[in-house]
């Protein structure tokens, strides 16, 4: 499934389409439970860069080892290992 946004909302927000993309990642990761690694690849980001940019907001994520297997799994998938 593909969302588009178009050119106008996108400048009526005042973000641009990085951040907008960055932005929304944060919040799948925070309110649908998605994995890190899957919110960063949304994002365009690493791994690394997308937990410095929850770094910069105060951003803390609840890691337990279920967590952990599927960040592996994610990473595995995008063959990151």
């Amino acid at each position: 499934m593909s969302i588009l946004i178009p050119n106008d909302i996108i400048q009526a927000i005042g973000k641009t389409e990085n951040l907008l993309k960055l932005e929304l990642a944060i919040m799948m990761l925070r309110d649908y439970h998605i994995s890190s690694a899957k919110a960063a690849e949304f994002a365009g980001l690493s791994l690394i860069e997308f937990r410095q940019e929850l770094a910069k907001r105060d951003i803390y994520i609840n890691y337990d080892v279920e967590d952990f297997q599927a960040e592996l799994q994610t990473l595995h998938d995008m063959r990151d290992l």
